[in-house]
Order: C-alpha cells, then sequence, then structure tokens
C-alpha cells in the first residue's frame, strides 16, 4: 500500500479551506494510478469522518463505472455510521480497507460531482433549526438515519439509474448537516431516505410485476 502522509503545511491547508474547498483540496492528492480507501482516509487525514463521507458519496452523484466501489465506499460509510451510533474508533477489514481501485476514474468522477455538491453546500446554513441537531434523541435518529442511507446505497441495484444517488445525496446532506449543526440539511437528508426507499419499493414492485407477467405467459 502506498504512504501517503500530509505534512503540517497540509494539514494547516486543510483547515483553513471551506468545505467544498477542502475537498477539491483532497481530490488533487489521490494518487496518480491506484487508491484504497485506507488511503483516502489517510489524505483526509485528522479531518471529520462526516467530511471523509462526503468525499466517498459525491462519486455516484454522475454515473462512474468503477467496479465493486460502491460495496468498498458502502461498507466504509456504513462502518463510519456504526461507529458514530456506538462512539467507537473506526475500524476496517483489510478486504474493504486495501482494496485498490482506479484513482484515474475516482478523481474524474468526483471532480464532476464537486459541481453538484457546491450546489448542495449553498443550501446549507450553520445552526438552523436546531431541534433538529441538539439533544441525545435526535443524534441517535441521526445516526440511524445516516447508517440507512449507508446499507440503501450498497443495495443491488446498482445497475439502475438514480439508485446510488438518491441515498448519496441523503449521505450529503446528514454529513453536512452533522457537521455544520444544520437542521435543515439533516431534514433533506431524511427526505432523500424516504426518496430512496419510495424509489426501490416501486422498482421491486414492478420487477415482481414483470416476472408475474413472464410467469403467466410461459404457463399459457
Amino acid at each position: 500500500m502506498t504512504e501517503i502522509d500530509l505534512t503540517k503545511n497540509e494539514e494547516s491547508e486543510l483547515e483553513t479551506e471551506s468545505l467544498g474547498e477542502k475537498i477539491e483540496l483532497i481530490i488533487e492528492k489521490l494518487p496518480p494510478t491506484e487508491v484504497t480507501l485506507i488511503e483516502i482516509m489517510d489524505i483526509v487525514g485528522a479531518d471529520s469522518l462526516m467530511l471523509l463521507t462526503i468525499i466517498l458519496s459525491i462519486v455516484f452523484l454522475v454515473p462512474v463505472s468503477i467496479p465493486g466501489v460502491s460495496t468498498v465506499f458502502g461498507s466504509g460509510i456504513l462502518l463510519i455510521g456504526i461507529t458514530r451510533l456506538f462512539n467507537r474508533k473506526l475500524w476496517l477489514p483489510g478486504r474493504i480497507g486495501n482494496r485498490k481501485l482506479s484513482a484515474v476514474k475516482l478523481r474524474e468522477g468526483f471532480k464532476r460531482a464537486l459541481v453538484w455538491f457546491h450546489r448542495f453546500e449553498k443550501i446549507s446554513r450553520p445552526r438552523r433549526m436546531p431541534g433538529l441537531t441538539n439533544g441525545r434523541f435526535m443524534k441517535l435518529m441521526n445516526d440511524l438515519s445516516f447508517i440507512l442511507a449507508a446499507v440503501l446505497l450498497m443495495a443491488p441495484f446498482g445497475f439502475i439509474p438514480f439508485s446510488n444517488t438518491l441515498p448519496a445525496i441523503a449521505l450529503i446532506f446528514l454529513s453536512v448537516g452533522m457537521m455544520q449543526k444544520d437542521g435543515g440539511s439533516i431534514l433533506l437528508g431524511y427526505l432523500a431516505n424516504i426518496a430512496t426507499i419510495v424509489y426501490f419499493g416501486f422498482l421491486i414492485a414492478g420487477g415482481g410485476l414483470s416476472i408475474r407477467e413472464l410467469f403467466l405467459n410461459l404457463t399459457k
């Protein structure tokens, strides 16, 4: 595995940039050919796990064909959610953390998706609707919503349009909301989760009807 360490100057640079600029800076630091999830975590450094979640989610805002990316990134995000829920240190299994992905395609996908992320970022307002971010109950609800979005991201519908995009939008809004204490973003994350469940429900129902029609035609 390639070792990637941030110097003190680079760490301070990340601390002073805005959220969108931080992500742009991290994307520029990706290795030239291949990258693993552990290497991406090294690049993010001491920053919030929510920032790491945003980095792993924005690639799903645009169609990028990278085998295994939804499984690797989805598993990593799910473990981040479980880590937050139980207040534990993040641990990654070797087969997830060390699986190599195309850094070239990821960088291209990240840069294209950043256009959309900057639009989402403009919607956020720090400390808006504090009732959705303050207190132990809301923290529990937000963590569970985060885990739900990660599970939906990993659902086996990756070949269908928007099946990864909707849960990725939920994860981005939830992460931004948690980082900036923005209840408005949290609410949008909830709504994106609901939209994902409704969409998946239609897909499953449509698939069931298609199978039923096929069965009836074959038995005529």
